[in-house]
């Protein structure tokens, strides 16, 4: 059983390998990060199976916040060929989140205390068989580290609990560690995708 001090320790170690990582990542110029969303969607497009024909597939993506890797131009292109985009809302702290659907062109609403960019009550809920998922850190083993409030552990607990679904972490390459320190609740990513690859989590052949 874990102890309340090896949980401290876990949780130590994480802030400390988020806080590295999210540091890497702000020092990335505006022009690198643009470039680093156009080659992570071109792979995305290219090597993610669950990309490759998404007509009527339904995909959450999340909305850019901050310094994150922008998921617009993915947007657009899975728009293009046919998918079904959502958004996700946050409807309580300790809830999984749920999902909206996002039209080309729609107008999302700055929602919650970050004011993160969300569609509106008027939009139908939908429920993912494919979930881009934003990270702080991450490793080889699709581990991820979050921003601290656990909703996408939450959230793709009870989607795999309903059936099949893929996680598709979303992240710029220097947000990579060793190794993330698992806990007992953690939910990793099925699939990776960043600026400088695509591969299968914790599978050595790639995807």
């Amino acid at each position: 059983m874990q102890t309340m001090a090896s949980s401290q320790d876990f949780r130590l170690e994480k802030a400390q390998l988020r806080a590295e990582a999210l540091g890497r990542r702000s020092e990335m110029s505006a022009l690198d990060r643009a470039r680093a969303a156009v080659e992570a969607t071109a792979n995305a497009l290219s090597r993610v199976p669950a990309f490759q024909s998404p007509e009527g597939r339904r995909i959450a993506l999340f909305a850019s916040f901050r310094d994150e890797i922008d998921t617009l131009p993915l947007a657009r292109a899975l728009w293009a060929k046919g998918a079904l985009l959502a958004l996700p809302v946050i409807v309580g702290r300790e809830r999984p989140l749920l999902f909206r659907s996002w039209a080309e062109g729609a107008e999302l609403q700055p929602a919650g205390a970050f004011c993160i960019p969300t569609p509106g009550p008027q939009c139908p809920e939908l429920v993912p068989d494919v979930v881009l998922v934003p990270l702080a850190a991450f490793d080889r083993r699709g581990l991820r580290i979050g921003y601290g409030g656990g909703f996408y552990d939450r959230t793709l607990a009870g989607l795999r609990q309903r059936g099949a679904v893929t996680a598709v972490g979303f992240a710029f390459a220097c947000q990579q560690v060793a190794c993330v320190p698992a806990e007992p609740h953690d939910e990793g990513v099925d699939v990776m995708v960043t600026e400088a690859e695509a591969f299968r989590c914790g599978d050595e052949d790639g995807i």
